[in-house]
Order: structure tokens, then C-alpha cells, then sequence
């Protein structure tokens, strides 16, 4: 039988066929061949031994959450306590499109925001869904709702971002845990102790552990220009240009005429010395 992996908690997967919930092993085999059963991998399991017996091929998988098969991430950013952090928001927005997941933006604690700081998150959202990013905010739950319908999502962000929280408004049932944010450390404490696909209506949300790094993966200094998508629209006369030290680049001319936003080049700059 044909189920997806929904929850793991240590060594006990919890599979799905679309009606019932069973409790399942995994085979041997997958440890000996170095496979590790992720939560949303599509899996042929004996539901009479409540044995995983195969995985099937994924579309792609995401290390921080260890989850697979993901149609878009929710990126849920707050932008006061903890402050905005546009460098994180950048590296989370590239490992999606590295990994073809949709990214999705979604602002909280605007109302923590003086006017002055509102302007510039405002300009902020403008920019983003001009370069095609789909982009709300978590006091926009209908509309949030409408860009998840029928689709596995995650959420990340900063931890204190308040994912938990957007849960539990989007269904009130689920009634997860929250923390308030530590004034001390102006972050916010681990509440989220496993990975787990939760349901919501016609859709499958995975809520995960908050994160404060990642890693940049699947891509090199030489492909990251690529997925920064607002310069493909000021081609520079060199195509192996990397728009870093190069005397003529219509990119660094873009970005000093404001067309590009400046946190972005400069995230792209950090990211290549990164990689």
C-alpha cells in the first residue's frame, strides 16, 4: 500500500494512506544503503507489519527541516522582536528556488512598527513582489489561505517569527504551542520538538523547529547570479560577468540607480563570498 510519511519522532514514522494513520518501522535496508526516511516521502508500506518497504523518488528534499517532496515555504519574517533580518530572508528565498519550491512571504508583528518603519517594510513587500514573489502578511489570513490551497508547505523563519502562532490562525484546532520572545536574548525559545505534516482543510503543513542559519547548498559562485531573478533584466556586455569587481556591470548600475534593491546586492555579495 501507498502512503505519505506525516510525522517522525525518533524512529517511529507515522504514515498516512488518506484515511488512516499507522505507526510504522522502517526496513533495515534503508540504514545499511544510507536512506533516511524524510516526512512527506511518498512510501510503500505493509500495513499489516507496519513496515516501510520502499521510497519513492522525490522531487526534493530540505535538510533544515529534514522534509521532501515540498510545493512551497511559507517564509514567515517578523519584522520587530526579533528585528528583520534581510539576509536571512534572502538565503532562505535562494535555497527555495535551488530546491523548485515556491517561496512565499509572510510579514508578522506589523503592528509593533512606528509609521517611519512601516514605510520601509511597505517599500520592502513592493520590491519583492515586483521581482515575482508572492508576498502577505499574517494579517491577511484569506488571502494566505488562497496561495496554500491544495499544497505541502513548510514554514521557516527566524525562531520567534511567530509560525507556531500563524498555525494556530490559520486553524484553531491545532492549538500548537507558543512561547513569548526572551527580552534577554531578543530571540525566541525552541517550542516545536518534531517535524509533522499537519492537516489543514485540503492542504499539508509542516510547523518546524525555528532556525537563526543556514547553510547554503546546491548552488556555486558561479550559478548564484542565476537565482537572483531581478538581474536577468539588466544584461551586462560580458556574460561571465559576476557583478562583484567588474568595472562595467549594468547590475552595480542598477543598484546605484535604485532599481535593484540595495539589501539584495549586497546579500548577493555576502552570499558569494560564503560560497
Amino acid at each position: 500500500m501507498n502512503g505519505k510519511i506525516v510525522k517522525i519522532i525518533s524512529n517511529l514514522f507515522t504514515v498516512s494512506d488518506g484515511i488512516n494513520l499507522y505507526d510504522c518501522k522502517a526496513r533495515g535496508k534503508f540504514r545499511n544503503d544510507s536512506i533516511t526516511p524524510l516526512v512527506g516521502d511518498i512510501v510503500t508500506f505493509d500495513k499489516e507489519n507496519n513496515i516501510i518497504l520502499d521510497i519513492m523518488p522525490r522531487k526534493n528534499s530540505l535538510n533544515r527541516p529534514l522534509i521532501a517532496n515540498v510545493d512551497s515555504a511559507l517564509i514567515v519574517t517578523s519584522v520587530k522582536k526579533p528585528d528583520i533580518s534581510l539576509t536571512l530572508l534572502d538565503k532562505q528565498i535562494l535555497l527555495c528556488d535551488v530546491n523548485n519550491i515556491e517561496p512565499i512571504i509572510v510579514f508578522t508583528k506589523l503592528d509593533l512598527l512606528s509609521s517611519k518603519e512601516k514605510s520601509e517594510i511597505k517599500k520592502i513587500i513592493k520590491y519583492y513582489k515586483s521581482i515575482g514573489i508572492k508576498v502577505t502578511t499574517n494579517q491577511k489570513l484569506n488571502s494566505l489561505r488562497k496561495l496554500i490551497k491544495k499544497k505541502t508547505l513548510v514554514l521557516t523563519g527566524q525562531t520567534g517569527a511567530g509560525k507556531s502562532t500563524l498555525l494556530n490562525k490559520l486553524d484553531k484546532n491545532l492549538n500548537l504551542k507558543t512561547d513569548e520572545i526572551s527580552e534577554a536574548l531578543g530571540r525566541g525559545k525552541h517550542t516545536t520538538r518534531h517535524v509533522e505534516l499537519f492537516e489543514f482543510k485540503d492542504s499539508l503543513i509542516a510547523d518546524t523547529p525555528g532556525f537563526s542559519s543556514l547553510e547554503i547548498n546546491g548552488v556555486d559562485k558561479y550559478t548564484l547570479k542565476d537565482y537572483f531573478i531581478e538581474f536577468k533584466k539588466y544584461k551586462c556586455d560580458f556574460k561571465d560577468c559576476s557583478h562583484t569587481n567588474e568595472q562595467k556591470c549594468s547590475i552595480k548600475d542598477a543598484v546605484k540607480e535604485n532599481k535593484i534593491l540595495n539589501s539584495r546586492y549586497e546579500n548577493y555579495i555576502r552570499f558569494m563570498r560564503e560560497l
